[in-house]
């Protein structure tokens, strides 16, 4: 970027919720402030505690808490105070990520001030509105509603190369262009710390680390998991789960554990919000586990490849693209009872599942001051080809 650009970055969720969204949100801020004035337009949760550490501006707006969801609806249409906050900033582009109601203002600002808006297309919304409605017309209806708003964008970024497929498929107008996801975690070196952790967790020397981070939720396939777990003790295999996050599911998931007598061989730790205590768990972990078939680029597995630790998918899932299995991660067949096996089948050879460690980190592992390298250049390239239009 030639000049300092003022980049406005608009998503319908963000701190203090964590998901895959708002970690690219704010590592893209992050990133970006340090050669941009960087505005992050997002919901208002009430009362917010740290963002003046922030190295971007976060403008909020007024938003309604959406029943049985961690997620809330946003009205930014009709908040007078975001509304004039936001007509004060002279944006140079607008770059949404989400569709809905934050995302469709930032498109409407962009089209008023004649620059440019890109979109990045996070969730297979289509798959997420036949999971939480259970009615094909409805989600065919609302798919279509949003790709007409996605097509107003001037430039489409899909995090890997099967999103770019689906969203092509859902009716995009051109083929997106593909900006992975990445991560901040470093290589964690305290060997010190992590033997601390196994203390803490009662996790003896026979036992290998399983671990999931992410949002409890059903729509994660986290019932499959413990599903693959019950069998894994039925095998009798040596092993310590450990589940770092939070969510609707949570409740269930303790009650599952305890009716199937694998609270030995389980941990519930909350969120972790420290980035180096969650890459010393991604350190602590022999594998890590992601049943996922409804996320699309989850970082999480980018996370774990940080640390040498690598992956097990599920076959077909969307997230597993850069994966190839046997190589530098695994997928299993849509099973728990394979998936478990498969789990066993891991730790026969340890060689083997040592050079698959090494070429998780050599091969999937990537910071975000390197795909933002990459997004300013894309920055650059829409704003020239707007201008001369």
């Amino acid at each position: 970027m030639n000049k300092r650009m003022t980049i406005g970055l608009f998503t319908d969720v963000f701190f203090p919720m964590i998901d895959g969204v708002v970690n690219v949100v704010d590592n893209y801020g992050k990133c970006l402030s340090k050669e941009a004035d960087v505005y992050v337009f997002a919901p208002d949760y009430g009362e917010i505690k740290n963002l003046d550490k922030l190295p971007y501006k976060v403008i909020r707006t007024k938003s309604i808490k959406i029943p049985k969801l961690d997620y809330r609806l946003t009205i930014p249409e009709i908040d007078i105070t975001f509304r004039e906050d936001v007509s004060e900033i002279e944006l140079d582009i607008v770059h949404i990520h989400s569709p809905f109601a934050i995302g469709m203002y930032g498109i409407n600002y962009a089209k008023a001030h004649k620059i440019p808006v890109v979109a990045t297309l996070h969730s297979q919304y289509k798959k997420d509105f036949y999971e939480r409605i259970k009615n094909a017309y409805i989600t065919n209806i609302a798919t279509k509603e949003l790709m007409r708003r996605f097509n107003k964008c001037d430039r489409l970024l899909a995090v890997n190369e099967e999103v770019a497929k689906v969203f092509y498929e859902y009716g995009a107008h051109i083929m997106p262009m593909v900006t992975n996801n990445a991560t901040d975690l470093l290589p964690f070196m305290n060997n010190g710390y992590v033997s601390e952790l196994k203390e803490r967790y009662h996790i003896n020397t026979k036992e290998k680390v399983l671990l999931y981070v992410g949002r409890l939720d059903a729509i994660k396939n986290l019932d499959f998991l413990i599903d693959s777990l019950i069998l894994l003790k039925n095998y009798d295999f040596n092993f310590k789960m450990i589940f770092i996050g939070s969510g609707p599911f949570e409740d269930y998931m303790k009650k599952k554990i305890n009716k199937n007598g694998l609270q030995d061989f389980t941990v519930f730790t909350g969120r972790i919000m420290d980035r180096t205590e969650l890459s010393a768990h991604y350190k602590l972990a022999n594998l890590f586990l992601l049943p996922s078939l409804y996320d699309s680029s989850s970082l999480v597995q980018i996370e774990a490849a940080s640390q040498n630790t690598p992956t097990l998918f599920i076959e077909k899932a969307v997230t597993a693209s850069t994966v190839k299995d046997g190589i530098n991660g695994y997928i299993s067949r849509n099973s728990s009872q394979k998936y478990a096996e498969k789990i066993v089948d891991i730790f026969k050879n340890e060689n083997e599942y040592k050079n698959i460690s090494r070429n998780a980190y050599r091969e999937l592992y990537i910071t975000w001051d390197q795909i933002v390298d990459k997004l300013k250049e894309i920055y650059s390239n829409v704003i020239e080809t707007h201008n001369s239009q």
